[in-house]
Parts: C-alpha cells; sequence; structure tokens
C-alpha cells in the first residue's frame, strides 16, 4: 500500500511538488494549512507530512516555526530543496491592463514584490491560503484578475501565463521538511534541528551555549530568534547543526546546552539535502 503523505492543497502548490520530489509513488493528501498537515499526521490519517521551512529570498516560514516550538510534538525525518519558479497567471484572454487583483500566498506576494510594485502598482494584493488557492479563486473572481502560482497550476485550472518568471531574484529556493512520528537513523551526514530559550536574562547567556557548540567543534549552518509569545523582548532560539543527536559528541554537547537553558526541544535529526545527479 503506498505511504499517505500530506501536504499544503489544494494540488499545484509547490508543496505538492515537493512531495512528489520526495515520494513520487505516495498517495498525496492535500490539506487547507500548515497546522492541519501536521494534524493529518498527528491523528494517523497521514503517515508524513510535507511543509515549507525556509526560503532563501523571505528566510523562514514562520507558522512551521511556530508549530515546531509550540504546538507539535512531531520530528523532523528529511528535508529537500526545490527550486522555485513563480508565474503570473491569467483567465485565457486577459490582458495586463486589465487587471485590478492580484491573488497569491503571503510568501509569493513577498517574493515578487519588486516585480508588483514595478508593473502592478494600482492593483490590490489579495493573500491565500497557497498558491494554488490562489489560482482558484482568481478563475473564479468576477474581478479581472492575476495569480502568481506555479505552471503546474495553470495546467489544473485552465490559466494562461501571462508572465513567466515574476521572482525578484533568481535562484530562489525553498527548503521543506518532512514532519513525522519518528525521526531518521544516523546516516553519517546528518543535520539537527533544535530550540532553546533561557528563563533569565544576562550578560554571556547565549554565548556560554554556542561556546559549548564550537568547543566540540560542532558547525551551526542556521541561528535564528523567534519571539517566545510570552512578553515583548523575550525571544527563543533556533539551531541547525551538523550531526546527528545520537551520535555521542552531539548528544554529550546536547546535555549540556539544555542544563544551561529553561526550554530545550529537538525537532529531530535527519539526512543533510544533497541534490541527485
Amino acid at each position: 500500500m503506498a505511504k499517505k503523505i500530506a501536504y499544503l492543497g489544494p494540488p499545484g502548490t509547490f508543496s505538492e511538488e515537493a512531495a512528489l520530489k520526495y515520494n513520487e509513488k505516495a498517495q498525496l493528501l492535500p490539506f487547507s494549512s500548515i497546522p492541519a498537515v501536521a494534524a493529518a499526521v498527528d491523528t494517523g490519517i497521514a503517515e508524513e507530512g510535507v511543509i515549507a521551512i525556509e526560503n532563501s529570498l523571505e528566510g523562514s516560514v514562520t507558522d512551521t516555526l511556530d508549530l515546531l516550538i509550540h504546538e507539535s510534538k512531531l520530528l523532523i525525518r528529511q528535508e529537500l530543496v526545490l527550486p522555485v519558479e513563480h508565474h503570473l497567471l491569467v483567465k485565457p484572454g486577459t490582458e495586463a491592463l486589465e487587471i485590478k487583483v492580484i491573488f497569491s500566498h503571503p510568501q509569493a506576494l513577498a517574493q515578487c514584490r519588486r516585480f508588483l510594485e514595478r508593473c502592478f502598482s494600482q492593483a490590490e494584493m489579495m493573500a491565500a491560503l497557497s498558491t494554488a488557492a490562489a489560482v482558484e479563486q482568481m478563475m473564479s473572481s468576477s474581478t479581472p484578475a492575476a495569480a502568481i502560482g506555479t505552471h503546474r497550476a495553470a495546467q489544473l485550472y485552465g490559466a494562461q501565463i501571462l508572465t513567466r518568471s515574476v521572482q525578484d531574484y533568481s535562484p530562489n529556493v525553498t527548503r521543506f521538511v518532512v514532519l513525522a512520528r519518528n525521526d531518521h537513523p544516523q546516516t553519517g551526514r546528518d543535520k539537527t534541528s533544535l530550540c532553546f530559550s533561557f528563563g533569565e536574562d544576562r550578560p554571556g547567556l547565549l554565548y556560554g551555549v554556542l561556546r559549548e557548540f564550537a568547543e566540540c567543534s560542532i558547525n551551526l549552518v542556521k541561528v535564528e530568534s523567534r519571539p517566545s509569545k510570552e512578553s515583548l523582548g523575550k525571544y527563543i532560539f533556533l539551531v541547525d547543526l551538523e550531526g546527528h543527536r545520537q551520535d555521542p559528541s552531539t548528544r554529550q554537547v546536547l546535555e549540556k546546552v539544555q542544563a544551561k537553558t529553561s526550554l530545550f526541544k529537538v525537532f529531530g535529526s535527519y539526512p543533510r539535502y544533497e541534490e541527485r545527479v
């Protein structure tokens, strides 16, 4: 029986494309939001879920980070990277000068901001749940409209590609993660993602944690922070590091870091993504 994989739908999103890239033989189940994808895995409707976590132009997907920090016990089992190419889609026959509204996911609108400001400064920007949902909204709109979406979405919903590759910078790539109830066994070329915060605020706390990684020659490939949602000025730090949480040296450092922090949560260990040749 084919594995069931949840993704941010409807069909025609970059998340669907990422899910197909991850497992083209899987039964794909579309859901309307990132929390809904996680809930599908939590409840057993799907075995795994594919969600975006980071874009090379706009940075982290905050809905995914907040889900991992606050809302879910699921673990990251895999990561994959997908080139992202945005197209301006319209109903067949619609001219650029007619467009009054442009639909898309907020991340896609942000990744095409300069193009939209230059070419459609008078059009209203409307946020959608996904790029594919944006195309559906555009096709049913009574107002002359466009949508930023994928080539596949154009094919699925009968839209015309008015302008290709409208993202502000290239290459534009998005990193996706696969969520599951268990993370991945050691492979020898792994990453681990985690978060931590402190119960007090005094000089040297963050330095003390980062020093633990440096003294054990553990490379940190990403460090960022998110508001804790508790009070202004209180942050949670997020780290991606090279190594698996079960590697002896990594495990030892993580124990030291946990002892120095008030909140400590490992999101999972998984193979580092490598593009197949």
